[in-house]
This record gives structure tokens, C-alpha cells and sequence, in this order.
């Protein structure tokens, strides 16, 4: 999780630089809004492509996982839009990592909403 939020975090200097380079002023307390908006964007954006694509972002690639449907295909769009939802919901109140220490599977909050699984 920490090599993934290096490269998150790369990708969103780089949106964010893109984004003030166009607006060229201080963030007003509306375009503030539109900023986090195109930043939580981005970042789906970027899941969604890797998830879609291959089913690795570059640091499970390193570790050699991969996320897959239960039944052990791709993912469909709609998985993977339903996999960061449930992620970003789980790890931002801080229990959907914890929850594969009592799944059954050992699967993530997000991967048993979802309906995938993370290969090795």
C-alpha cells in the first residue's frame, strides 16, 4: 500500500499542477471544490485503467498480484467502479483493510462488495 501511494501521489502532483496551471489563481472556496472533485477523479481514473487493463497497477505488478472477478475473469467496468468505491469508503474509515483479518477468505471489505479477488 505505501509503494501504491507513492505512485497515487505522483500522479495527483502532476493533475495538480495541471489543474492550477490552468485556473492560475487562489483556490476559492468553489473551486476548491471542483479541485477535489478532479483530484478524487483522477484517482479513480488511474485504479479503474490499471484494474481494466491487465488487472495490476505497477506496484502489484512488482508484487505480482492481480485483481480478478470470483469466477476468475477481468473485471467488468462496473466491478472495478464498485471496487474504489468500496475501497475508498473502507480505508478512509479504517476498516476495510482490517476486515480480511476476520474474512473468512481473508478478503478486503472492498474485494468482497465488489465480487474479485486478489490473485498471487
Amino acid at each position: 500500500m505505501l509503494y501504491e501511494a507513492l505512485l497515487v501521489a505522483a500522479v495527483l502532483f502532476a493533475a495538480g499542477f495541471v489543474f492550477t496551471a490552468t485556473f492560475h489563481s487562489p483556490l476559492s472556496p468553489a473551486l476548491r471544490v471542483v479541485f477535489q472533485a478532479y483530484l478524487l477523479l483522477v484517482t479513480a481514473a488511474y485504479f479503474i485503467w490499471y484494474w481494466l487493463h491487465g488487472g495490476q497497477t505497477l506496484p502489484m505488478k512488482t508484487w505480482r498480484l492481480r485483481v480478478v472477478g470470483t469466477d476468475g475473469k477481468p473485471l467488468r467496468f462496473g466491478q472495478a467502479c464498485l471496487r474504489f468505491v468500496c475501497a475508498l469508503i473502507g480505508i478512509s474509515l479504517g476498516f476495510g483493510i482490517l476486515w480480511a483479518l476476520f474474512d473468512r477468505d481473508r478478503q478486503f471489505w472492498h474485494d468482497r462488495m465488489a465480487g474479485t479477488r486478489i490473485l498471487s
